[in-house]
């Protein structure tokens, strides 16, 4: 079960030493994973390092959630070709407060702790920082690939950036952890752990668990926000569901493993089915949306998006329940509002040019026409239906 999926595990000895020492005491090993304060909407690539956690609790052991609310007045510099915005403390303080509701729609609220690093942290003076500076050389960090490549292109590395990976590292030694989990990407500074724990007389450093990084609904790039290539874990059952639909097919044994709790027999089960033809893949994409959805909404919602999909797409009709959405009668303007600021208007775009994006590539439809010109002007009347992409409805109520 805890290799299910990984990419690496340093050293997998050391790890299996830990598992029997805790089944053998019956002292729950403590799993670190450190949460970036900057991004709290969590997506369904977050959530491959949540259900390796929560792996570990079904197993009994206790997970160590670290907001990095010290940390990230720094910023991470992982994969970055600049230096990051420094976040202010009240910045840090409002993204964290999301979290809780979001990571325990996965993880066990009875065997999850929540730690701010700023607790040991700031109480560190300037010797104690020297010290742990003096803990790992400069060649050591520019073993980083990021700060390799900024050192080669003679582009700035801030001194303060170099703290980054030895601040998290440090939160290791502060709470003994057992095991950190992260991503790929996060490889130099969860090693960084290992070595100073080490460093400060720890007797068994971390072992380091690293999950592959998910690629997004366009199958290439690391699942992200700004790429928009991501499906929330808060959207709604019926984007969850679409979206799921548009995974390549490619991928969906992927998402299954790292995203689902589905077991590791049903799991061999699908993958069998699959290669022999049992099973078709629009039919394993259909089970994967499903599961996603019960997961983050529950059965019913998950049971109605799959019908929603079905009238919506396969039959290719308008959904039974469409969304009233009001529209304050001035904000229509004689004439007419242009189709660009209407979808705005709606939140159907975050903007003027993402809409009219939208308009261009066809995929706005009002009462079930298609609309190709961003810059036309439509009489909007109460019962109007507009629709933006294949996921989004509105019924327009004037007033």
């Amino acid at each position: 079960m805890i290799r299910r999926g990984t990419a690496e595990i340093i050293p997998e000895d050391a790890l299996k030493q830990k598992i029997a020492a805790s089944v053998t005491s019956g002292k729950p090993l403590r799993v670190k994973l450190g949460l970036d304060p900057s991004a709290p909407d969590i997506h369904i690539g977050h959530t491959v390092v949540l259900q390796k956690l929560r792996q570990f609790q079904d197993l009994g052991h206790e997970v160590q959630l670290i907001i990095g609310d010290f940390t990230g007045r720094v910023g991470d510099p992982t994969g970055k070709s600049e230096t990051r915005k420094q976040l202010t403390e009240d910045d840090v303080k409002r993204n964290a407060a999301t979290y809780e509701q979001q990571l325990y729609k996965i993880l066990d609220p009875n065997r999850t702790k929540f730690h701010f690093n700023s607790t040991w942290l700031e109480k560190l003076n300037f010797q104690e920082v020297l010290q742990l500076a003096a803990k790992v050389t400069v060649a050591r960090m520019l073993e980083r690939d990021d700060f390799a490549k900024r050192f080669s292109n003679n582009q700035s590395i801030h001194i303060h950036e170099f703290f980054y990976p030895l601040m998290q590292g440090y939160d290791s030694v502060s709470l003994e952890s057992d095991i950190e989990i992260g991503g790929t990407d996060q490889t130099f500074n969860i090693l960084m752990g290992r070595t100073l724990q080490g460093a400060f007389g720890l007797k068994d450093s971390q072992a380091a668990i690293l999950m592959p990084l998910l690629e997004g609904l366009d199958g290439v790039q690391k699942m992200s926000k700004s790429l928009g290539n991501y499906i929330g874990i808060d959207e709604s059952p019926n984007e969850i569901f679409g979206k799921t639909m548009s995974i390549p097919d490619d991928l969906m044994l992927k998402y299954f493993e790292l995203s689902t709790s589905i077991t590791n027999e049903e799991l061999f089960e699908l993958k069998e089915g699959l290669e022999n033809g049992d099973v078709h893949p629009r039919d394993a994409k259909i089970q994967l949306a499903k599961q996603l959805v019960r997961m983050y909404h529950g059965e019913e919602e998950a049971e109605q998006a799959e019908q929603h999909f079905i009238t919506v797409f396969q039959k290719r009709s308008l959904p039974e329940h469409i969304e009233e959405v009001h529209v304050k009668k001035e904000l229509l303007e004689e004439g007419g509002i242009s189709i660009s600021n209407l979808l705005v208007t709606l939140g159907f775009a975050s903007s003027n040019s993402e809409a009219r994006r939208s308009v261009v590539q066809g995929a706005v439809k009002l009462n079930e026409i298609k609309l190709l010109d961003p810059n036309e002007r439509a009489e909007i009347q109460s019962g109007d239906i507009i629709q933006a992409g294949k996921r989004k409805f509105a019924k327009i109520v004037v007033g």
